[in-house]
């Protein structure tokens, strides 16, 4: 019995020093619960110029290109060129075999020698038959037949002018010359080949690099854009790596095409860049930037601070008192990096650009130090 009544008793001293433990844990603490900022990044909202760029996919052309082709028969006996070399316009490529057309052109000489010494002395018999004929000592007829023969000689010499014309034109292709400026490709031939002129394939082609041409293409709904600026002025185009981080080139618009590719919704144009560097080759593809305009004194803010919500596009901005307030905004021309804001702020206001994700309206923030804002580069969007 009396194990039983110590038993009993330490239980119950047990169970009275867990109520105590459990309610100290469990009372309230005095005073409000603190609240801990939200960190996130901020940038402030800024006016200045703004660049307007359009965007497209291009493919680098050839200002000009030319398939060498031989125009007479006849064996190669000389190629003067190296593949790729850079070429001046009438540069020497092939020679071929000439001494056939050189003794064309020996021969039409000879011909017209021959019919000029036949002229003079026919014209010497005219002129002592015209003397005569008037005294009548000489036939009219005789007179008549050596003024004929005169006029056939002189038209027998027009015909050797124009063999001989034509055997120099014959001669002057078996040299061969580069027909521009520009540098040369695969030689497709070589020395002591024979050349026909109606072969299909060429014997080399030279391309014409500096300047080079881009074909690109843009939607249809910026084409009146497009044509209002370049009445204004010249518009800038900058070839760019497929991912846009390089700079090949910068030239200008010459080209808009006359219509719009009805399958695709997109209207072909063509810069012209100089290309001095030799950084753009023919068949390369590029992206292109097309300087449309400049937004003078716009205000501005990163495209990271933008939200979508069902109410339209919002952005949280930072209260002097630390809380956040989502702010609706009207929006301009934008891209990856930067956004031109329309309605909705002011300048100088700072807005969230990372962190929105732990955020509502009315939290606290704690904003961090933010990186250098990137330059501005604003597209069109239209």
């Amino acid at each position: 019995m009396r194990k039983t009544s110590l038993a009993l008793a330490s239980a119950l001293a047990a169970g009275s020093a867990a109520g105590l433990w459990f309610g100290a844990r469990s009372a309230p603490v005095d005073g409000p619960a603190r609240v801990v900022p939200v960190p996130v990044g901020a940038s402030p909202a800024a006016r200045r110029d703004v660049p307007i760029y359009l965007f497209g996919l291009g493919n680098v052309q050839a200002y000009n290109s030319v398939a060498v082709r031989a125009r007479i028969d006849g064996q190669i006996t000389e190629v003067a060129f190296k593949e790729g070399q850079e070429l001046k316009a009438g540069d020497v490529l092939v020679k071929i075999d000439a001494r056939s057309f050189q003794a064309n052109l020996d021969q039409a000489l000879a011909k017209k020698a021959q019919d000029q010494a036949q002229l003079d002395n026919i014209r010497r018999d005219l002129q002592r038959h015209a003397a005569l004929v008037e005294k009548n000592f000489v036939a009219r007829q005789q007179f008549d037949t050596t003024q004929a023969q005169v006029a056939q000689l002189e038209a027998a010499i027009k015909g050797d002018e124009a063999s001989i014309e034509y055997a120099q034109v014959n001669l002057g292709y078996a040299t061969i010359r580069s027909p521009l400026t520009g540098r040369a490709g695969i030689r497709r031939i070589d020395s002591g080949n024979i050349v026909h002129a109606n072969d299909p394939d060429s014997i080399v082609t030279v391309t014409q690099t500096r300047p080079i041409s881009i074909l690109f293409t843009l939607p249809e709904d910026a084409l009146q854009g497009i044509v209002k600026a370049m009445a204004v002025g010249p518009l800038p185009v900058a070839a760019l790596s497929r991912d846009g981080e390089r700079q090949f080139d910068v030239g200008e618009l010459t080209l808009i095409d006359n219509a719009i590719d009805q399958a695709t919704g997109t209207v072909r144009l063509k810069a012209t860049l100089p290309n001095e560097a030799g950084l753009l080759w023919p068949g390369q593809f590029v992206m292109t930037r097309l300087h449309l305009s400049t937004l003078r004194d716009v205000l501005t803010i990163p495209a990271a601070a933008i939200q979508n919500g069902p109410d339209g596009r919002f952005a949280y901005l930072v209260k002097s008192d630390g809380a956040v307030e989502a702010r609706k905004l009207k929006l301009g021309p934008e891209n990856a990096e930067t956004a031109v804001v329309e309605a909705g702020l002011r300048d100088g206001d700072l807005v969230v650009t990372s962190g929105q994700y732990r955020l509502l309206p009315g939290s606290k923030v704690e904003v961090e130090a933010s990186p250098p804002a990137n330059p501005l580069v604003a597209s069109k969007r239209d």
